[in-house]
């Protein structure tokens, strides 16, 4: 599905090679059969308003919105297990699935990142592929809402990304419960994060609380960690 190729795309780091291709990436959105002309149209304008930016401004603006704080990062098993050690386990996992498909990933990439999970789903024969995002439902719709709430035009992918999943999302409790979050990527909680991992470097591990423990703690009252239950008939 040449359309989550797309958005996989514009999901990444926004590099030089964005506004080299530009026209490459307009172009292949009329090969886009699984959207609406509305839709095809609302990602175009997407695509447009990013390149219109400087790159080091697009840079800076994507790197604090997806790098700061666990609320909307794209690795997507952050918000499945966060530091849980079940983590690592669905990781060996989903790699094992991108190996069967033939897709090598480089040293660096994690195998949760969004756009490579989207990649992988992109050689997949349609109905698996929507299978697959399908899967993933809850997670975009807390994504969306929180990039709704933040007033970011990254938004407009997740309501895409949901759309074509067909996913039976109550939107309304993903807003909800969101509604009362403390941002996690404020100065102040920024800092705080940091001024404990200093004090938990020096002081004395013997104390019983695990990293676990702690990073959670850290963030309570901010982010779940989990599936929400937002699906329409209130199942998980």
């Amino acid at each position: 599905m040449i359309e989550l190729l797309i958005v996989s795309r514009l999901l990444e780091y926004p590099d030089a090679a964005l506004w080299q291709h530009q026209q490459e990436l307009l172009d292949a959105l009329a090969d886009a059969q699984h959207l609406t002309a509305e839709q095809t149209q609302a990602l175009a304008s997407f695509v447009r308003q990013l390149i219109a930016q400087e790159p080091l401004d697009a840079q800076a603006s994507y790197s604090e919105l997806f790098d700061r704080g666990r609320a909307t990062s794209l690795l997507l098993f952050e918000h499945v297990h966060g530091e849980s050690r079940d983590r690592g386990q669905a990781m060996v996992d989903l790699l094992a699935q991108y190996e069967q498909q033939g897709l090598v990933l480089d040293s660096r990439e994690l195998p949760d990142h969004l756009p490579l999970y989207l990649e992988y789903l992109a050689q997949l024969p349609p109905a698996e592929a929507l299978g697959g995002l399908q899967d993933i439902a809850p997670i975009l719709a807390l994504l969306g809402a929180r990039l709704q709430q933040r007033e970011s035009r990254y938004a407009v992918l997740f309501d895409l990304l949901l759309a074509l999943a067909n996913a039976a999302i109550d939107k309304q409790k993903v807003v909800e419960k969101i509604a009362d979050e403390a941002r996690d990527d404020t100065p102040q909680a920024l800092d705080a994060v940091w001024e404990e991992e200093q004090v938990k470097f020096f002081a004395d591990r013997g104390c019983g609380e695990s990293d676990i423990t702690a990073h959670q703690r850290r963030f309570a009252g901010a982010v779940a960690p989990q599936y929400l239950n937002i699906t329409t008939g209130g199942q998980q």
